[in-house]
């Protein structure tokens, strides 16, 4: 079982900078997409950012151009860097390694970020 844990959510102001991180147990994480999900209250789980194990990336409209998702296979983390957030960007925030359709994802358990003056 990988075990997925984030760091760095809370309070920040809107064009301030934040950066999320997500640690695995494992380096097997490295094999399979990782990528960063949020929910807003009320609202379903949206993707952010993923990144393959080639390194293409892929990020949701709403936050091209003020996130980048980053890997550091050496620590097993995969990172979001978050420029100019937004009040809309307040959510919690999920890290997620998809190993493919016929397996279970893995999920962190989330880091809530607040995007408010």
């Amino acid at each position: 079982q990988v075990q997925l844990v984030e760091s760095g959510g809370g309070l920040v102001q809107p064009g301030g900078s934040l950066r999320l991180s997500c640690a695995a147990s494992t380096s097997i994480v490295r094999l399979y997409t990782r990528g960063w999900y949020r929910q807003a209250p009320g609202k379903q789980r949206e993707l952010v950012a993923t990144v393959t194990r080639d390194g293409s990336k892929n990020y949701a409209d709403s936050v091209k151009g003020r996130f980048t998702i980053s890997v550091d296979n050496a620590k097993n983390t995969v990172y979001l860097q978050m420029s100019s957030p937004k009040p809309e960007d307040t959510a919690i925030y999920y890290c997620n390694v998809d190993r493919g359709r016929n397996y279970e994802s893995y999920w962190g358990q989330g880091t809530r970020l607040t995007v408010s003056s």
